[in-house]
């Protein structure tokens, strides 16, 4: 094969490429059409000079422009970081935004039976005989609910309620496996223990510090339980109705979104362990403490209903991007 007889005729059309990939961001539709066209013709003339055993430098050249036009065709992996941004805010609080409905039901479910469950407690002495003797309900009173903050170092005690709060929360969203029919039993138990323990506290008259050590940390605790809770009940109500979609394609839209869930609680919760090895135990009156824990709370709720608006109003989506019609290749 003439080399430079070929350059000649193809020569134009390289620096046209070469052009249009470096202005790729600024191109029209016709400019994009062209470049696509340009890069599989390039790729046939690569393959041909290689087919040739033609002079290295052209190859070198010509590979190079078909790595650049495949990057500009089927899109290039976005930096690690901007994935990042883009996950906490996109993915993931649009993903809690779709569910509050969900996440609301059950936290209120939560909070009832909690409520009823304290309140059966504190109302009658002979449950609270059943639960423990008036010797063990003073010292959990008195000393072992009010010690549970403040036994541990910070350091290692955030890290234990953090390693608990994710066991929880992976616990609710294993359960989507299972159609979430596991999960209103988890929830059950967890608001008959916070109910139990309110429920003694309020009967011996410490309702106040029940509350005061709870409240800082237990807000965005139990959001974050909440809305784990969500996901996986969401999953398991695709499985009864899809929607319009076939269900396998439903139950693994709803399965990545769970993970995604997943993903962002890690950091959720990893801020109120630091909340509850922090502030709970702290030294603070109790008003600074319980708004400490409001305003994570409110901060927490802003974040999921601006962003998470902000995405569906945009027609964001939490998947994974659909991979492009056309993915050329070289021979």
């Amino acid at each position: 094969m003439d080399i430079d007889a070929f350059i000649a005729v193809h020569g134009r059309s390289w620096d046209r490429l070469e052009s249009l990939v470096r202005d790729r961001r600024r191109l029209s539709g016709e400019e994009t059409d062209e470049l696509v066209d340009l890069y599989q013709r390039v790729a046939t003339h690569l393959s041909i000079v290689r087919s040739a055993g033609g002079d290295a430098l052209l190859v070198g050249r010509l590979s190079w422009l078909v790595a650049q036009g495949r990057s500009a065709v089927t899109g290039a992996h976005a930096p690690a970081w901007r994935e990042v941004i883009r996950f906490f805010t996109v993915g993931f609080p649009l993903v809690a935004y779709r569910v509050w409905r969900w996440w609301a039901a059950t936290a209120f479910a939560f909070l009832a039976v909690a409520t009823v469950f304290g309140a059966w407690v504190a109302g009658d002495p002979e449950v609270q005989a059943a639960i423990a003797t008036p010797e063990q309900i003073t010292q959990l009173v008195e000393h072992e609910f009010a010690d549970y903050y403040s036994t541990h170092p910070a350091a290692s005690f955030a890290s234990q309620v953090w390693l608990n709060n994710l066991w929880i929360s992976a616990q609710v969203v294993a359960s989507a496996i299972l159609m979430g029919l596991p999960i209103p039993w988890i929830l059950l138990q967890n608001a008959a223990n916070v109910g139990l323990s309110g429920g003694l506290m309020v009967a011996r008259g410490k309702g106040d510090v029940f509350f005061g050590l709870i409240t800082p940390h237990g807000l965005l605790e139990l959001t974050a339980i909440f809305l784990a809770a969500a996901a996986g009940l969401r999953v398991g109500w695709t499985v009864v109705d899809p929607g319009p979609r076939r269900r396998g394609e439903a139950l693994a839209e709803q399965g990545r979104a769970v993970m995604s869930v997943v993903l962002g609680l890690v950091v959720v919760l990893g801020v109120a362990g630091l909340i509850e090895a922090l502030v709970t135990p702290s030294g603070l009156p109790t008003w600074a403490r319980v708004g400490i824990g409001v305003l994570a709370e409110a901060v927490f709720l802003g974040y999921v209903f601006l962003f998470g608006r902000r995405a569906v109003r945009a027609g964001e989506s939490a998947d994974i991007e659909r991979a492009p019609d056309l993915a050329p290749s070289t021979g």
